[in-house]
Parts: C-alpha cells; structure tokens; sequence
C-alpha cells in the first residue's frame, strides 16, 4: 500500500471508507470509532479505534449494506488522551462514574448479550447518569445471519473482541467545549387506546388497554396494529420508542426490542409517509456540524432508506441507539458546541 495515500474528505459525522483507506485512518494516529462487518474488523490493524460489528450504513451517498466497507468517524482530541475500557455485566453500572467530570462517553453494546439486557434495563438508574454526556449504539449482524452469528464489540488497541462485552471509550474534552446530544425521533403517539403493562421488561403477555387486562398479542391480531410502528411513550418531555421484536401467536407473547417498563403509559406511534424526507426535514440547521450520529436497522429496512439520504447526517444504522438510556428507531447525533 502506498503509505502516503490520503483519506477522502468525510462527513464531520464520519463516511464510508473501503479497507485501504481505512487503514490510512488507523495508521494516522487518531481515535476511530468504526463500523462493519466482524470479518473485515478482523482485518484491521492495532490502533486507537473501538468497533462494533453492522453492515448497514447510512452514507455520504445514501443507506448502504455492505460486508466490504467500514464505516469511520474520528473522535475529538480536545482535552487529552481518551480512554477505551471494557465493560460486562457486573461492571456496566460505572460506565458514567468512569466518565471524565468533563467529556463524553461513547458505548457499544453487542445485541442480545447480558450486558445488553444490563443496560436496556438499568441504565436510567446508573450513578452518575444524565450528568456525563453518554452515547452509543448496539453492535449487530446482517440479518442473514441472525441465529448464525453473534454481533461483536472490538478494542482497536488490543485486537481483543467480544460477544458479552460491552466497550467505551471515555473523551475528555476542554471547559470551553459541550457535547450536546440529541434525539431526532420521527415518531409521535396515535390517537388510539392507552396501553400500561404489569412488570417491566423485553417481553409480555399481559396489558391493561385503558384499564382493562388483556393478552397483548390477541389485541394486536384484533385491532390489525402494524408492528412496524412502535409504541411511544413520553419519558418526561422526551418521546422514547420500544419497537415490536416479534409476535407469538401461539405462545400469546409479545417480544421487544427495548424494556417496557411498568410505570409508563403507552400509544401505538402514527405512521410516517416518508422516511428519509421525514429526516430531512426535522434536522435543524446546525446538524450539519454533527460529530458523531447512528441510526435504527428499523428505519432502515421500514422506511426502505437504502438509496435515501436522511440530510447531511451520516452514521451506522444499528440494532439499538443510545442517548444515556437505550433507544429504539430513532437518530442520535453529538454537535460538539461552544461555549
């Protein structure tokens, strides 16, 4: 390779990069936070990068799947060195109490792991929690594989990957600098019956439909609900989606992709006529500066976004967001402000 071969100029939010010129990036020194498939991060050189495994992309030139390219954002280097530290299920609960007073934290999480189910379902109560700025994603697999492959979570340093493991790299950054996060979900609650569920957790058998008990998945079959809409709630002020995993007809069992949780009160989302124009439009102006973004797999294969541009943001489209709690078919963008 030819060492003085220059990376295309990317997004601020990061791009697509074939293998070569993803190693330039690496060999530069900087900090990386990279996408892909697990064969091709297998691939990649010792360097300051953490990676989860997805093949799913939204690109500088639109949604993307593929198993040769990585996706690379480089993280900022304002106020010192970052740190990469592991993390498991014992663990997780000081992932802000190791986060620098002033920073941000970025996580990656590998799909159906213990420490997967640890955060979806403990984060809002972590020490320290909605103090430190905290983001992340949640590592997947091409769908072909699922139930063949395990999404992988992998310390660039080290070369050490993981299947339970979940990986942060912690940012300090300068006083005079604040990361500011946010959510941008397309979806708001219908106008339909108010759903509330007995215990909290990834799946469930029972509800109260506007107070009374019913099996969740026989209401689901009677009232015709499409299942790509999620349900929403309002977790003060901001709207959160839990998005439908699947439904047991036979079992009468409901599974999600995020908790649901006892103390909430639910609606069936109103649907969205247009992704990728529904993106476009509701990005404020200054997104265009955003330094890090991510995306839902949902929106991706529901909103048929390969081909699409969501605006200028460019980022992995995964199998779960994280802004300090777990999110579902929503994007999550840092614009690194001023102050």
């Amino acid at each position: 390779m030819n060492a003085s071969r220059t990376p295309p100029a990317r997004p601020v939010s990061g791009t697509l990069m074939d293998l070569q010129d993803t190693l330039v990036a690496i060999r530069s020194g900087a900090y990386l936070s990279i996408a892909a498939d697990e064969a091709l991060l297998r691939r990649l050189p010792p360097g300051n990068w953490l990676a989860g495994s997805i093949p799913y992309f939204m690109a500088q030139d639109g949604g993307e799947t593929s198993r040769q390219k990585l996706f690379v954002t480089e993280l900022p280097t304002h106020a010192g060195t970052p740190q990469l530290r592991w993390y498991d299920a014992a663990s997780l609960h000081r992932v802000a109490l190791d986060a620098p007073a002033h920073g941000l934290t970025v996580l990656i999480v590998p799909a159906f792991s213990d420490v997967h189910s640890r955060f979806a379902r403990e984060a809002p109560a972590f020490e320290d929690m909605y103090m430190k700025p905290l983001v992340g994603w949640i590592a997947g697999v091409h769908l072909d594989d699922l139930g063949q492959a395990a999404p992988v979570v992998a310390n660039g340093q080290t070369l050490v990957f993981s299947h339970d493991k979940a990986l942060a790299v912690h940012i300090p950054l300068p006083e005079s600098i604040y990361p500011r996060i946010d959510i941008l979900n397309l979806f708001q609650p219908g106008g339909g019956d108010a759903i509330r569920f007995p215990s909290t957790g990834f799946s469930a058998q029972e509800c109260f439909v506007n107070g009374q008990l019913m099996n969740l998945a026989q209401y689901l079959a009677q009232k015709g609900i499409d299942t790509r809409l999620p349900l929403v709630a309002d977790y003060s002020g901001a709207m959160i989606n839990v998005s439908f995993k699947a439904v047991d007809a036979a079992a009468g069992r409901v599974d999600f992709y995020a908790p649901v949780f006892d103390d909430v009160e639910y609606r069936i989302a109103e649907p969205v006529p247009d992704y990728a124009r529904s993106f476009a439009q509701s990005l404020p102006g200054d997104a265009l500066g955003a330094r890090w973004s991510c995306n839902c797999i949902l929106n991706y294969l529901y909103g048929g976004l390969e081909g699409q541009r969501t605006g200028p943001i460019t980022g992995p489209m995964t199998f779960g967001e994280i802004a300090y709690q777990l999110l579902n078919q929503t994007m999550v963008y840092v614009n690194l402000e001023k102050l």
